[in-house]
């Protein structure tokens, strides 16, 4: 996912081994984007790959103009950020225990 991600040019990709935690997922996917548009690229791109291996997102949260989509796979969430909103949550410092298995600038 941090690949595809990548691919739409979203930055400071940071995948966090949330398994050893939390109960909420195995993994976090927490990415940035500069605007709407690339926000909803990331977003499109991330379900059309993933249907391709038959599995839909459980749940999408957030909206592209609120700054923060998350997408749910179980196993991986996916959080698109712009800066803002990124910088607010925080979810790095929150989820510092987990430790970072991928970082991508």
């Amino acid at each position: 996912m941090a690949e595809i991600i990548s691919d739409k040019k979203g930055a400071d990709i940071i995948v966090l081994d949330t398994g050893k935690v939390s109960t909420l997922s195995d993994y976090f996917v927490i990415a940035t984007v500069e605007s709407e548009r690339q926000a909803q690229a990331v977003v499109d791109e991330i379900e059309k790959k993933i249907k391709l291996h038959r599995k839909r997102p459980l749940a999408v949260d957030g909206t592209i103009d609120s700054g923060w989509v998350l997408l749910d796979y179980g196993s991986v969430i996916a959080h698109i950020f712009n800066p803002g909103m990124r910088d607010y949550y925080n979810l790095e410092d929150l989820w510092s225990s987990a430790p970072v298995v991928v970082r991508m600038q």
